[in-house]
């Protein structure tokens, strides 16, 4: 009977894993939404609605049926513009639903044909086309296969000291991405920078966001890195992120890009505030900040009497006198025996008796017509036809041509490699962090996907500032989109038709207990008690009177649950 519980209360065990997702979806629903922002929950005001009718049915009486459960709304989110608070270079929610701010570049690209040369892809502010905040407005990329260019100026110049920069900007590729950027870059403060003249050539303190084209997907910090000693800009890259960045790209989605860089040169880049990759100025990217202290001499040559040979032959050996260069490598097999039956005056292939010439067959064009060839079907009952040849095998005298074996070079010097001499544009700086102050925010695009959404862009050297925008605003987006997403049951077969073999799973997660449990309970027999005189007439053991009270007990107050697994067997009670 022990036994049986047990095996019970593991195969229910099994039951409740299968369903405890529903359970984690619908707390992580809560969690999601954040304590400042204005939820209206409507499923406390349901359930309350359902406590009042309870109790009038109770008090008109107890025969009437009560009303079948409703299943509680999904709880609304209110939008509210996020408000910036605290140290802060920009901040733009686009709420205002304006450009009023914002520069239109009117120039042309160079190096480009006529035709797509003007950066005249349109802009607009909008809702996304699936917004699930009303009245949370962004900037939106209208055009496909058009260069796009719009810029603003920040409060004030941001210069690099003691301070961290901190950017970020929501994206979502409403209509996914196929070729394009969502980057933005930073623009240099110099006198010569005028807005509505910026090109992809215009000066950038850091390029950083998403990019995308087949199937490379690709996260971008680039800064621009003054040479102390030349005064020359060189782009810097960090290194490729580890983790997969597809999804951020295809689930159409709003996910939060963000930069930090560090005065201690350390940066992070994040999405959805999860660090995807981080490192060091000076030692994570691509050419690295500082050059080599010491290079090869471009004017240094090898001598001409340098041996690189590592292995030579060897000049003392002698072709040994019983050497045969000139025997074959196979030869015909003495051993072999021509099989009995073998019809050497047959041939193997014979004209085809029943082919007729061709009407149209000129013996002046195309020669003297002769029938095709077929299998000749006296050989297909013999082990072969035509002339018997022994067959070939290996000669066990060949050695080929001879070559002086291989021994070490007395003489060599190893790979000759140029010498080194100090590197004459050799510099260290050991703060690359700062880099040159910048004046204005833009987005220089070219996709050949419409409807890119960009919204709550945000820098400042703040990081307690950077996390109250971000939950403010792209916090809130993350929280309606988790109330408007299809229940558990709906993305579980979503998946399934992505993945067909996620049915095995399920099948295993969830019916391979619900079977085992209703043969546990249905196909079980309960062994009839045996009387007195059954003892009597068996030299077997009786039991003691009290262990048998004592399972008569527990299958008493067993025996209801067991009757509700099954309505076709009950065990006694």
């Amino acid at each position: 009977m022990h036994l049986r519980a047990a095996l019970f209360l593991l195969l229910a065990a099994g039951v409740l894993l299968s369903v405890a997702p529903v359970s984690r979806a619908e707390d992580a629903l809560e969690d999601g939404l954040d304590d400042d922002m204005d939820v209206e929950d409507e499923l406390d005001l349901g359930l309350a609605g359902a406590d009042d009718e309870d109790e009038g049915l109770e008090e008109e009486g107890e025969d009437e049926a009560p009303p079948p459960p409703k299943a509680p709304p999904a709880p609304k989110v209110t939008y509210k513009a996020p408000e910036p608070m605290g140290e802060h270079f920009f901040a733009e929610s686009f709420d205002r639903g304006t450009l009023d701010g914002w520069v239109l570049s009117k120039a042309k690209k160079e190096d480009a044909d006529e035709e797509i040369a003007k950066y005249d892809g349109k802009w607009a502010v909008e809702e996304m086309k699936d917004s699930k905040l009303p009245g949370d407005k962004g900037l939106v990329l209208k055009s496909r296969a058009k260069h796009h260019a719009i810029s603003a100026p920040l409060l004030r110049p941001f210069t690099f000291d003691a301070a961290p920069l901190i950017i970020q900007y929501e994206v979502n590729f409403q209509s996914g991405i196929d070729c394009g950027g969502a980057y933005v870059k930073l623009l240099t403060q110099t006198p010569e920078l005028n807005l509505d003249q910026f090109v992809d050539k215009t000066p950038y303190t850091i390029m950083f966001g998403p990019d995308k084209c087949g199937e490379d997907y690709k996260l971008h910090f680039i800064f621009r890195h003054k040479n102390p000693k030349t005064g020359e800009f060189e782009e810097k890259h960090a290194k490729k992120p580890d983790a997969d960045l597809r999804s951020y790209f295809t689930d159409k989605k709003t996910h939060l890009f963000s930069l930090v860089v560090n005065p201690d040169n350390s940066f992070e880049v994040l999405v959805d505030q999860t660090v995807v990759n981080s490192g060091n100025l000076l030692k994570d990217m691509t050419p690295p900040v500082n050059p080599p202290a010491e290079i090869e001499d471009p004017e240094d040559q090898k001598p001409e009497d340098w041996d690189e040979r590592p292995k030579i032959q060897d000049p003392d050996a002698a072709k040994p006198e019983d050497w045969d260069e000139d025997a074959p490598a196979q030869i015909p097999d003495d051993n072999a025996v021509k099989p009995d039956g073998w019809l050497d005056d047959e041939p193997e292939y014979i004209g085809d008796p029943d082919a007729i010439k061709p009407d149209d067959w000129d013996e002046d064009m195309d020669g003297e017509w002769e029938a095709p060839q077929v299998p000749n079907p006296a050989c297909e009952s013999a082990p072969g036809c035509g002339e018997w040849k022994r067959p070939m095998v290996d000669n066990p005298n060949y050695k080929g041509k001879w070559k002086p074996p291989m021994i070490d070079n007395p003489n060599y010097q190893g790979i000759w490699k140029p010498r080194k001499i100090p590197n004459p544009a050799f510099f260290e700086d050991l703060t690359p962090f700062r880099m040159t102050a910048f004046s204005a925010v833009g987005l220089e695009l070219w996709s050949m996907t419409s409807d890119i959404f960009f919204d709550n862009f945000f820098i400042t050297n703040d990081r307690n500032t950077a996390d109250r925008w971000a939950a403010d605003g792209w916090g809130l987006k993350k929280a309606a989109e988790g109330a408007a997403e299809p229940g558990l049951a709906a993305q579980m077969l979503t998946a399934a038709e992505e993945r067909p073999w996620l049915w095995i799973v399920y099948v295993l997660t969830v019916g391979l207990p619900l079977v085992l449990l209703f043969v546990f309970c249905c196909s079980g027999k309960k062994k009839s008690a045996a009387s007195p005189a059954d003892y009597k007439k068996t030299d077997e053991p009786q039991p003691d009177v009290k262990e048998e009270e004592e399972e008569e007990e527990e299958e008493k107050s067993a025996g209801g649950f067991w009757s509700g697994c099954c309505g076709l067997h009950r065990f006694p009670v």
